[in-house]
């Protein structure tokens, strides 16, 4: 009798330090960014005017929309899923799968395209308050495969504030400097 109470008490203290281990296990799983945010943007050279939305669908999982124009009969919309996780304490990786549709005057003979988009990329904190990222990613429209990127940098002002500055490579309106503000939800 007395080996049961043993073996129960060691049990019962070895199955809480298990879960003990996975739930801190799960905390990982989570990302060290935020993926629920509003931003609004202007693009330099060309001078474009855009919004993005994203928000998080899962622990690991968020979705991203996002719009681009330069108010002459043109549009760059997205509409994408994606993941996140944590590279370690200070970096994430993420991907997107998206929808991508084009409107310009100098492609596509002027007409709406869609194409697929796939993205994959990593942000990564430099400080409490300074973030700093690349992607890179493939696009195919309109018989045309196109592989783009972009590097970054955002400075968090408070917790749901923070400016951004972004160059664009190979994008829709060529490449391009994106000064941006991200309000965080």
């Amino acid at each position: 009798m007395r080996k049961t109470k043993i073996a129960g008490i060691l049990l019962a203290a070895a199955s809480s330090a298990a879960f003990s281990a996975a739930s801190m296990a799960n905390e990982g799983t989570m990302s060290n960014f935020s993926y629920d945010y509003f931003e609004a943007r202007v693009g330099i050279s060309p001078v474009t005017y855009g919004a993005g939305f994203s928000t998080s669908i899962h622990p690991n999982a968020h979705i991203r929309f996002e719009a681009d124009t330069e108010f002459d009969s043109d549009f760059d919309t997205t509409a994408a899923i994606g993941f996140h996780a944590p590279i370690n304490n200070w970096a994430d990786v993420y991907g997107e799968l998206g929808l991508r549709t084009m409107k310009a005057r100098d492609r596509f003979k002027g007409d709406t395209e869609f194409g697929v988009e796939v993205n994959l990329g990593v942000r990564q904190w430099l400080g409490p308050q300074l973030e700093v990222g690349g992607e890179l990613g493939h696009l195919s429209i309109d018989d045309e495969d196109e592989v783009f990127g972009s590097v970054f940098g955002r400075f968090h002002a408070t917790e749901l504030f923070a400016i951004g500055a972004q160059l664009r490579f190979n994008e829709a309106y060529g490449d391009q400097v994106i000064l941006s503000t991200r309000f965080k939800f």
